[in-house]
């Protein structure tokens, strides 16, 4: 079929193809974006359960057993301070971090 340019006619044909092709497009970048979030929302969870295992685990055994459960947990222990009967820790899971304190008070 050939397509002729006059006044009264216009040759509409192939405009859905870039119409497609933008819908993909934004539906590839929504994808990407949902993935980052997602996983920046799992790496908080982990976050935050690797430094309340660390933090109970440092009350009972100290710095060695807190980084240890830490590691465990997919973590990497940054700071650990025991004040009396109190642990205070933080921990980082790849870009997030997250602390929690622990005692041996009942």
């Amino acid at each position: 079929m050939e397509c002729v340019l006059t006044f009264k006619k216009r040759c509409d044909r192939g405009q859905a193809i870039v119409l497609v092709l933008a819908v993909v497009v934004v539906a590839v970048v929504f994808t990407v974006a949902i993935g980052r979030f997602n996983s920046r929302l799992i790496d908080s969870q982990q976050a935050r359960l690797a430094a309340d295992a660390a933090a109970l685990a440092g009350v009972v055994g100290g710095r060695d057993a807190a980084e240890q459960l830490a590691i465990a947990n997919e973590g990497v222990l940054t700071a650990f301070l025991m004040v009396g009967d109190e642990v205070f820790v933080e921990v980082r899971v790849g870009d997030e971090s997250a602390s929690a304190r622990a005692t041996r008070a009942p």
